[in-house]
């Protein structure tokens, strides 16, 4: 019994000296449906999270002088509104440092409330919704453009590069899909007042069959059929296009603008038969570092980056910076920061306006060719 009293005391001692040394654990919550018809592009997204803890962790990264550790909290939203705000409300609970995410526009804007309330920094690298940033929520910032550059910058391409003067508008009724297509039909009747816009249908984020709405639309015989959605409803549309026999080029926003639309697309993705947008974008200065993330995404996952890693990879990183420059990880304190944040990522320089909209954002054009997508120009 004497010798067991003794040994408590040092054991007692060898906790708290271990509780001294031990790291900071910094909880980075990352969100993006990992399940239903977008899931390839949240696992993208996750992959991006997943490469910035990484690297954060594997050059000791520090906080006012002392290394700490970053943990990543992943959470699935499956693109549903209601399991977004649960999902942001466990990640509340569970007293995370900040969260990337979400990938969608209907998840992010709900759960942005849940984040701000908390006093959460939330950076989305891929909502492009406007009323996202228009709440004027503090802990809000996005590091890609919103759907009033990206839909107006569209629709003035279909204009005038494409030359469109008819143009028929699906969206999936969706805040993304609804939101771009009224940016896209802003952007063409501004471009040119005398366009018609000669039909609005639309679908659903899960739909498989759009033979109904696509006879509509033949009959109209547009130049251009615009669609506000995702490449999961995308691809099977240009399939089932290809087999009502219309012409028409097909244009889409940056939820539709992926590796995967050929695939999902099969043999109805014709060269040049497809315009879309990334909301971002890299000047040619910046390219080789993007290539360089692309090539080490590619080897580790033995995938191509789909759309967003990158920026997601970015908005990890942008926030890392903020806390160092704050030294500290807690939330109230790295926040101002974050808001002056000036950071070179992979995708290019990363600040924020007043807004928390990323200042001076890009666009990239891209067709598609044998196949590939390929890059036509980045607009600013």
């Amino acid at each position: 019994m004497l010798f067991k009293t003794k040994l408590i005391p040092f054991a007692i001692a060898l906790a708290f000296a271990g509780s001294a040394n031990a790291q900071e654990v910094i909880k980075i919550g990352h969100v993006a449906p990992v399940s239903g018809a977008s899931s390839h592009l949240g696992k993208d997204n996750e992959n991006g999270a997943k490469m910035a803890v990484e690297d954060l962790n594997a050059k000791g990264f520090k906080i006012n002088g002392k290394p700490v550790k970053f943990v990543l909290v992943l959470e699935d939203d499956a693109a549903d509104p209601k399991q977004g705000t649960a999902v942001a409300q466990k990640l509340v609970d569970a007293k995370v440092n900040g969260v990337i995410g979400h990938l969608n526009s209907g998840t992010t804007v709900p759960a942005s409330k849940i984040y701000f309330d908390a006093g959460i920094p939330q950076i989305s690298p891929a909502a492009t919704t406007p009323q996202y940033t228009k709440q004027r929520f503090n802990t809000a910032f996005r590091v890609v453009a919103n759907d009033n550059k990206l839909g107006g910058t569209l629709g003035a391409y279909a204009v005038q590069k494409l030359a469109a003067k008819k143009i028929a508008v699906i969206d999936d009724r969706t805040a993304y899909g609804q939101g771009v297509a009224e940016e896209f039909v802003k952007g063409a009747k501004k471009s040119l007042p005398g366009v018609q816009i000669v039909g609005k249908e639309f679908t659903n984020a899960n739909a498989t069959d759009f033979n109904a709405i696509l006879t509509t639309i033949k009959a109209k015989n547009p130049d251009l059929i615009f669609f506000g959605g995702m490449d999961s409803v995308a691809g099977p549309m240009l399939r089932q296009m290809k087999a009502l026999g219309i012409k028409a080029k097909f244009m889409g926003g940056d939820g539709a603008c992926t590796e995967m639309l050929p695939k999902l697309a099969s043999d109805s993705i014709g060269d040049d038969l497809v315009t879309c947008a990334e909301a971002g974008g890299v000047t040619p200065d910046q390219q080789k570092n993007l290539d360089d993330f692309q090539a080490r995404y590619q080897k580790k996952y033995n995938s191509p980056v789909l759309l967003y890693a990158p920026y997601v990879y970015d908005a990890v990183m942008t926030m890392a910076a903020a806390m160092a420059e704050a030294k500290s990880a807690e939330p109230a304190k790295y926040l101002p920061f974050l808001a002056k944040i000036k950071y070179q990522g992979v995708t290019g320089p990363i600040a924020f306006d007043a807004n928390g909209d990323i200042k001076d954002g890009s666009l990239t054009l891209f067709t598609y060719k044998g196949g590939k997508k390929t890059k036509m120009e980045v607009v600013k």
